[in-house]
């Protein structure tokens, strides 16, 4: 199975709603094509910052296929999914594929804890539902409680044909280290899930970060993949720098709607979080709009 398109920044994608709560198809396509002028190589459809936790499934397969005619080939396309119940994680896979999405990405289950028989039964079932597509494991185990264990990932690694790589969103380069070492032999592929650790992720092996960063500033983003892999180490680390500081603010507001927020500052006019979410308060937008200023971001 081809892997060699896995690498690069790819955002997990905000969502754009009207005030009523319906998709803006308009504005997605329009943050789309901004992000891919600004160099991205990849689109994460329903990523945690897509709020794939408020959509119904009829509202997923709008979107995800309005997002691979948008693309039309030029990038590579992921789907996310974050449900519980193994089957209709298989349900969502299937509607992935029949829309020729070019990989999954599947987050361990939340709200309950699983052995690890049971999340490697889980993530297994999952992917062999799909045997012709890619599939990514997505570790964040800030969001579901618990981790994916080193164990469990060396199992899948090395015994589902199309379960390829991961992102990983601990924020503990020791355990992306790890993942990366563990499954070398079988070209398993690590993407850094901490916007903040880019250049450490690099560093130490992982192809690409996926980052909500690239929904507002893009091109500084990529620029740290682009120049490490250039070798300008210097440089790379550099804009790792300026960006930290931006994404760092980020975390004073409630998940997740300082991506939007910064997005809506840009001029990509995504709309607002689905409640109970709001927007950030206007003494956090100030902030925003002092480091983006400060950066030359607007």
């Amino acid at each position: 199975m081809d892997t060699s398109f896995i690498k690069g920044i790819i955002p997990p994608v905000v969502t754009p709603f009207t005030k009523d709560e319906k998709f803006d198809e308009a504005a997605f396509r329009k943050h789309i094509d901004w992000m891919i002028k600004g160099g991205i190589a990849g689109l994460l459809v329903f990523g945690s910052n897509g709020e794939f936790y408020m959509l119904e499934e009829d509202e997923m397969e709008e979107i995800i296929t309005v997002a691979v005619d948008q693309v039309k080939g030029r990038i590579p396309v992921y789907m996310g999914i974050g449900a519980i119940r193994t089957s209709k994680c298989v349900r969502l896979a299937k509607m992935g594929a029949s829309k020729h999405v070019d990989g999954i990405s599947i987050l361990q289950p939340m709200f309950i804890k699983p052995t690890e028989a049971e999340l490697k039964l889980h993530f297994e079932t999952i992917a062999r539902a799909v045997p012709d597509t890619p599939v990514l494991l997505y570790n964040n185990p800030g969001r579901t409680g618990y981790p994916i264990t080193q164990s469990v990932v060396e199992y899948l690694a090395h015994n589902v044909d199309n379960i390829v790589g991961m992102k990983d969103s601990s924020g503990d380069i020791s355990q992306t280290e790890e993942f990366i070492r563990r499954n070398a032999d079988v070209g398993f592929k690590v993407m850094c899930g901490k916007d903040t650790v880019i250049y450490a992720g690099l560093a130490v092996g992982c192809v690409g970060a996926v980052c909500c960063t690239a929904n507002y500033m893009p091109e500084l983003v990529c620029s740290i993949y682009n120049k490490f892999m250039e070798g300008d180490l210097k440089g790379a680390l550099k804009a790792q720098f300026d960006l930290n500081p931006i994404r760092l603010q980020m975390d004073a507001s409630s998940f997740p709607v300082a991506a939007k927020d910064y997005a809506n500052i840009v001029g990509q006019n995504v709309g607002d979080p689905f409640l109970p979410n709001l927007p950030s308060p206007e003494n956090q937008m100030v902030k925003f709009r002092e480091l983006l200023k400060n950066q030359g971001l607007i």
